[in-house]
Formats: C-alpha cells, sequence, structure tokens
C-alpha cells in the first residue's frame, strides 16, 4: 500500500537525505516497555503493549487524541505516579532496569529522564537560574562548574548567541519559541541520557517550530529522544521511528519511512492518509 502522504515530500534539505536516517550500525535498546498495561480506576488507558527503543534515535508516538501517547510517555519517568487511581502492570525497563521496581528512587531517576511539556514552562527565574535550578537543587554549589554547564546547555539548544548577553533577564520575558528551548536547556544541564517531550512545538509558531525540530533531530547524537506529536509531518521529518496508538493499544511500530509508505496495518494506513482522526 502507498499512502497518499509522501515520506520523501516532508523530509526538508536540512534534514539528512533518504536512506541515511537510520545509521547502519544497530542501536542498543534504551527504553524497553514489557507487556504494559494502565488503569486510572476501572478505566483501561493502555492495553498491554511491548515497545523497544533505541538509543540515540528519535521515536515518535503518533494517534488521535486520547489513544494514550501521553499517559505511555510519562510511564518512561513516572510521572503518571501523580495521577489518582493509576496502577500500572508490566514492566518498564531503562538500560534493562525496572523503574518501577521498589527499590528505585524516583527523583535519581528523573535526571536520567528529563521531561519538556507541551507549553513552555519556565521558572519565575532568570535565564541563568532557570538552566541552574536542576544542578542547585541537587545540592552543586560549586560556581564554576554551574557556569560550565548553564552555557554549555544553552549552546547546545542554540539559545546562547541571542542570551548570552543578558543572562539575568526574566526567563518569561523571552518569546515563546525562546522559553522552550530554555526548558530543553533545563533539562539537558542535569545530563540525562533521555528526553521526553509531549508535543513539544503545539504552542509554537512555524519559524519557532521549525528552529526547534531542528534541534531535536541534532540532540539524538548524544540522547534518546521520545515525542508525542500530533503533526505526522513533523513525526516524518524528525523522528528515525514510529509508534502508532489507537484507542491505548500499539497498532503498529516501526521504521518511519515504512510506516508512511508502506504501513502493515489498514488502520495505519487510513490514520496516516487522513481517514480519521
Amino acid at each position: 500500500m502507498q499512502a497518499d502522504l509522501d515520506y520523501n515530500d516532508i523530509r526538508p534539505g536540512k534534514f539528512k537525505q533518504e536512506g541515511d536516517s537510520i545509521p547502519k550500525r544497530k542501536k542498543k535498546n534504551k527504553l524497553e516497555a514489557k507487556n504494559v498495561d494502565v488503569f486510572y480506576g476501572d478505566f483501561q488507558a493502555i492495553d498491554n503493549i511491548s515497545l523497544n527503543i533505541k538509543a540515540n534515535a528519535v521515536t515518535a508516538f503518533i494517534g488521535p487524541s486520547g489513544c494514550g501517547k501521553s499517559t505511555f510517555l510519562r510511564l518512561y519517568n513516572r510521572m503518571n505516579d501523580y495521577i489518582e487511581k493509576f496502577s500500572m502492570n508490566g514492566e518498564i525497563l531503562l538500560d534493562g532496569n525496572n523503574i518501577y521496581d521498589k527499590n528505585i528512587k524516583v527523583e535519581e531517576l528523573r535526571k536520567k529522564v528529563g521531561m519538556v511539556f507541551q507549553k513552555p514552562n519556565p521558572f519565575p527565574k532568570s535565564i541563568f537560574e532557570n538552566v541552574a535550578y536542576g544542578l542547585r537543587i541537587q545540592g552543586i554549589k560549586e560556581k564554576d562548574f554551574i557556569e560550565e554547564r548553564v552555557v554549555t546547555s544553552l549552546k547546545q539548544v542554540a539559545l546562547w548567541d541571542e542570551v548570552k548577553d543578558d543572562l539575568k533577564k526574566q526567563a518569561l520575558a523571552l518569546s515563546g519559541g525562546q522559553q522552550q528551548r530554555l526548558c530543553i536547556a533545563r533539562a539537558l544541564a542535569v545530563k540525562p541520557s533521555v528526553i521526553l517531550m509531549d508535543e513539544p512545538t503545539s504552542a509554537l509558531d512555524p519559524i519557532s517550530t521549525g528552529k526547534l525540530e531542528d534541534l531535536i533531530y541534532g540532540l539524538k547524537e548524544n540522547y534518546t529522544i521520545v515525542i508525542v506529536t500530533h503533526n505526522m509531518q513533523q513525526a516524518g521529518r524528525i523522528s528515525d521511528y514510529t509508534a502508532f496508538l489507537y484507542m491505548g493499544r500499539l497498532i503498529e511500530f516501526g521504521n518511519t519511512k515504512k510506516i508512511f509508505t508502506n504501513p502493515d496495518k489498514d488502520r495505519t494506513q487510513n490514520y496516516i492518509t487522513g481517514r480519521f482522526g
């Protein structure tokens, strides 16, 4: 089956050319979900999903609203723990270790698995203190070390040149796109290995969205990135792998090019061609 959405048409020239999206060397699994069920009371939000996420790649979760994408994403840093009547069965592994083991310290887990939310959420502090925040709450006090991490993180998100002369400026005075890149810098400062992104560009204008997509695509060299997006063109542009979820179930998962050009499931084909969702 050939999808109406042409994969080659949605990959701009600034990204790698066709065939280069997945490096030839085999990647190891960074995150693994094994037979995962999620319940909120009597309601089942996730139904028996098993999924392996490769290291140093971008994996996109797509599907209609209410299909379980964000719920599943939040399992990887235990954000669902705060939701009333949440329970789960199965295992979520990070580097082979079950993060829901009773001996896991959630605070330590979240140093390794950073989170970027749908709307930018900078703290009402200076640009510098926003990025330094995670280091300070860890008890780090060395001024030179903190400064080095702040500068490095701002450079990683291509924000340094825009703010380097005014690091004391209130973060809330930045544009929406700058705020979102600042939030990513804040996550990077504590050196996570995984970055979760829940609709990170949904509140941004097209120019800011383009900058953030460039950033996401570049960050995978050093990080494993999992992104929830409603924008299928975005998934096609920046992701190496795509998972299609529907009504709490994993319908199909695989190489992004294949998902968009020759999916195995009719339901995947119908969704990506706009027949529902």
